[in-house]
């Protein structure tokens, strides 16, 4: 922890410098000797950044496997749950005991599909809700159960206004309201990994090193769903046009260049939300782009980025929390988008099926003491109200 506060105060210190050494040109040519300075300030402030990130991801990693008593949904194992854990190494008795003890799950000979104990489902998406932080944001529903897709009802076309009228006069009737579904389906996430036998039989507890690369693998994949998804047999991203997510009638590139997003085109988008939406607001982008961002100022010569001091609290732009993602754009040239600003608890849905499963294999890869796993995560995600979002995009 206070390693993380000490590179947040170099950082802090850091941006200080670059904006003392702008300032002391502004408007002027640098010379060779300042300008070298400041790249070096630049690319110090990136792997500061960087640092920073793969810091609180760490001790996120760290307190998962360590604070395993804490957690509410920790119970004494019963019989299924031990079973189950057994079964993760490999044991074939154990498999087989735990599919006699479980009628609904699969007959494969080799392994099966081990159906997740509810702990051990409920550890995972916890863990998702802290590695993916779009899930975070947004609002998770489900599951969906037996169900092949989950309907929402969705307000299309909104009533128009009541009248004024006088005491005895018939109230006008409503003809413009509208309602319309927006539906989620259980599509499919699978991924196969490979782990040492020798580890399986070493570590003090096989649910958690399997859960901690269930955890990365599915988190990547849904991220960059979330973020860049094309909605075909995966969610629908944010930075994906489209009629049933946001719309291009919500890109902003007004006051943006072709190659800079500007002070101007930031205003732009935030406040082409309505108020209610900013309140619970945030922007997601490239560090890239926040490289780029940390050197804007307002119209009185005021940075508009606020680097975060305190752990656990995001960078601020415009008084709205920062975000930043791998997957989020990085090319900035015309036309294309830059970031997104806006409500995810209220805009973005993620859709959650029933059951993880896992099914183990032991044999195949026997020959290279190792055991593999095929994971299967089955859910959904899409924006849900276009009018909560702003897409930034370049002029």
């Amino acid at each position: 922890m206070s390693k993380i506060y000490e590179m947040k105060q170099e950082r802090a210190q850091l941006t200080r410098q670059i904006r003392d050494l702008m300032n002391k040109y502004e408007g002027a040519e640098m010379t060779a000797e300042d300008k070298a300075m400041l790249d070096k300030m630049e690319a110090d402030f990136d792997a500061l950044n960087n640092r920073i990130a793969t810091e609180e991801k760490q001790l996120e990693r760290e307190r998962m496997a360590g604070e395993r008593p804490a957690d509410p949904t920790d119970k004494p194992k019963d019989k299924s749950q031990l079973l189950f854990a057994r079964a993760l190494y490999g044991d074939s008795e154990s498999i087989r005991e735990y599919k006699n003890a479980s009628p609904t799950l699969g007959n494969d000979d080799q392994a099966g599909y081990l159906t997740a104990p509810v702990q051990f489902v409920q550890r995972l998406i916890k863990g998702l809700d802290d590695e993916v932080f779009i899930r975070r944001l947004s609002t998770v529903v489900g599951p969906i159960g037996q169900a092949q897709s989950l309907g929402f009802p969705a307000l299309t076309t909104d009533a128009s206004d009541a009248d004024w009228t006088t005491e005895v006069a018939q109230a006008g009737e409503e003809t413009t309201i509208a309602f319309g579904r927006r539906e989620f389906k259980p599509n499919r996430l699978a991924k196969r990994i490979k782990i040492s036998d020798t580890l399986m039989r070493h570590a003090p507890m096989a649910e958690d090193t399997i859960l901690s690369r269930l955890r990365y693998k599915i988190g990547i994949a849904q991220e960059q769903a979330y973020l860049t998804g094309d909605g075909s047999n995966k969610p629908l991203g944010i930075f994906t046009a489209h009629a049933d997510g946001i719309p291009t009638s919500r890109d902003v590139s007004t006051g943006n260049t072709a190659t800079t997003v500007t002070f101007d085109g930031l205003m732009n988008a935030k406040y082409s939300l309505k108020q209610k939406y900013q309140r619970g607001a945030s922007w997601i982008m490239h560090r890239d782009l926040v490289k780029m961002l940390a050197k804007i100022k307002d119209g009185e010569g005021q940075y508009v980025w606020q680097p975060s001091v305190q752990m656990g609290t995001p960078d601020m732009l415009l008084g709205s929390p920062v975000y930043m993602s791998e997957f989020a754009p990085n090319t900035f040239t015309t036309g294309l988008y830059a970031a997104v600003y806006g409500d995810f608890k209220n805009g973005y849905w993620v859709c959650d099926a029933d059951q993880v499963y896992i099914k183990v294999l032991k044999e195949l890869y026997a020959e290279t003491n190792q055991i593999g796993y095929v994971i299967h995560y089955f859910g959904d995600g899409a924006p849900v109200l276009s009018e909560a979002f702003a897409r930034v995009k370049m002029g």
